[in-house]
């Protein structure tokens, strides 16, 4: 995938991560969200024995958004609250 596609599969699956988990945040955070989360999550699928990120289509979009999920409830811990922010 070419920088062009990072952006807008991030943005995506950041998006969707963020609804998911009721955050409220901009577009560039999104796309930053959903990159990370799909390096986690590509981790987190890799260590149990699947495969991760793989291309533009909804398996590895799904891969994004549990690791986007992930990453935003680290986040949250960190913060040390539970609540979204405003």
């Amino acid at each position: 995938m070419g920088l062009l596609g990072w952006v807008v599969f991030g943005g995506l699956a950041g998006w969707i991560a963020s609804a998911l988990m009721k955050e409220r945040q901009g577009c560039f955070m999104n796309v930053i969200v959903g990159i990370i989360g799909a390096v986690v999550g590509g981790i987190i699928v890799n260590l149990l024995g699947g495969v991760g990120i793989t291309g533009f289509n909804i398996w590895s979009l799904i891969v994004a958004v549990i690791g986007a999920v992930v990453f935003i409830g680290i986040v949250r811990l960190l913060r040390g609250g539970a609540g979204s922010s405003p």
